[in-house]
């Protein structure tokens, strides 16, 4: 009888103990800053009902949503002539009611109009976990991968958004990444779009602006006019296309396009006051305007976010934005909210490829008893209690194989220390510690051993 060669499904991966390692080191970063400013943790189903996600992603989400067949008998509902018409969307309303989550803000969503009663606004909330999507399997692209979010609803204040700005400046500080945060305004788009009198055009005009750096000026130019946009417009565009200069330089020119439109220069004055707050603040991170930036045009209402690391060319590490109407697909309107998500696989790839890693961080074992026999087992694992009750993570070879077997174990799990035990070390009541590193070796006892491992 053949066996089966066991197999994973496509655009998923398994991570072993090195990876898990790296990938922690990224999540327990990115989560203490997280609760430095004050966010708290919740977690929501890994399944949702589809009624919760149906239609919240537009026809495309919908298409790549992982349905969840309903356990039992799951065609005894279904009318024959559906099952014959071959019509699936039919059909998945009799046989699916749940599905896995596509993201984590339509899940947070719910979750706040479900607890709105119990929560205190503003709420700020983190989230870190896995989302499902059915994609097409690619490089770079999975069909399970981990968002890390941060949110807070319930407040208008641009002080949200420069804390988002000063905690990506944080995490990517202490993950040693040179980034720039990338920065522009959905009011600024529409402003641009109604000045130009092509206010229809919003998505055509910021997707030709968004290639200018890749084709010039002149093919941007021509693109506008295979849209449809005037001359006219064309012709009004071109400050914004030829900016230059500082921040506020930018700023000075986007303003006097703008002249004529409120919501215009509603968009620049939140700019001018969160560059206002991060420049007093003293953000490291480099933080600037760029009107290419039209991320989530459909959903997001002010503030626009994407950083992108300098030393590796990838695309988008982090993004968000300003949302005014979170909630209100679910029945509770005008619940402003702001946030980021910071995509892990990517920032596990920038870490790979700059080497970036602690190099203690694949240590998870500190220290390796060794022993050469059945009564130097037995008082070893005296002692690795006693190194375990110091809060030391601590290991011993199950069995007093040959010395040789049990150093390359140590050695395979990059363990820093091995403590060899045999009968003259048991006779004196010590241990020969041994650094793994540079080989050298010291008889020492237990109270050294800790004192030595915790320095």
């Amino acid at each position: 009888m053949a066996v089966c060669k066991p197999s994973i499904p496509k655009g998923t991966r398994d991570f072993s103990p090195i990876e898990m390692a790296r990938r922690n080191y990224i999540f327990d970063t990115i989560k203490s800053v997280f609760r430095l400013y004050g966010f708290s943790q919740i977690e929501t189903p890994a399944m949702e009902n589809l009624s919760t996600l149906m239609g919240k992603y537009g026809d495309e989400g919908d298409k790549l949503l992982f349905k969840i067949l309903n356990s039992g008998d799951f065609l005894a509902g279904v009318d024959k002539s559906e099952l014959e018409s071959a019509n699936s969307v039919k059909v998945l309303k009799h046989i699916s009611d749940k599905g896995l989550r596509y993201d984590l803000t339509v899940p947070f969503a719910r979750y706040v109009v479900m607890n709105r009663g119990n929560l205190s606004f503003p709420f700020k909330r983190f989230q870190i976990q896995p989302v499902w999507r059915a994609d097409k399997p690619q490089k770079g692209r999975y069909r399970e991968f981990y968002q890390c979010d941060v949110d807070v609803v319930g407040s208008d204040s641009l002080l949200n958004e420069v804390e988002l700005i000063q905690i990506v400046d944080e995490v990517y500080r202490r993950l040693k990444i040179n980034v720039v945060l990338k920065i522009n305004n959905r009011k600024i788009l529409s402003g641009i779009a109604e000045v130009i009198g092509e206010a229809d055009k919003l998505v055509d005009i910021t997707v030709a602006i968004d290639k200018l750096d890749k084709i010039g000026v002149d093919n941007v130019n021509a693109e506008l006019r295979e849209k449809g946009v005037s001359e006219a417009g064309i012709e009004k565009l071109q400050p914004i296309i030829n900016m230059t200069g500082s921040n506020d330089d930018k700023l000075n020119v986007i303003a006097d396009v703008l002249k004529s439109s409120e919501i215009g220069l509603k968009g620049v004055e939140e700019l001018r006051t969160i560059l206002r707050y991060v420049k007093m603040l003293n953000v490291a991170t480099e933080v600037e305007i760029d009107l290419t930036l039209a991320r989530g045009l459909n959903y997001y209402t002010g503030a626009i976010f994407e950083v992108k690391a300098k030393d590796v060319v990838i695309g988008s590490i982090t993004g968000g934005g300003r949302y005014d109407n979170l909630t209100g697909v679910f029945g509770l309107e005008g619940m402003s909210g702001v946030g980021i998500s910071f995509g892990a696989d990517r920032i596990y790839d920038v870490l790979n490829q700059l080497d970036l890693y602690p190099q203690e961080l694949l240590a998870s074992t500190q220290i390796l008893f060794a022993t050469f026999g059945e009564n130097e087992f037995n008082f070893a694992l005296n002692l690795l209690k006693e190194v375990r009750n110091n809060g030391i993570s601590a290991e011993i070879y199950p069995e007093p194989v040959k010395m040789k077997k049990q150093m390359s174990y140590a050695d395979n799990k990059a363990i820093p220390y091995v403590a060899i035990v045999g009968e003259t070390e048991m006779a004196e009541n010590k241990v020969m510690l041994k650094n793994m590193v540079t080989g050298e070796q010291q008889l020492v006892g237990i109270a050294e051993v800790v004192s030595i491992l915790k320095k």
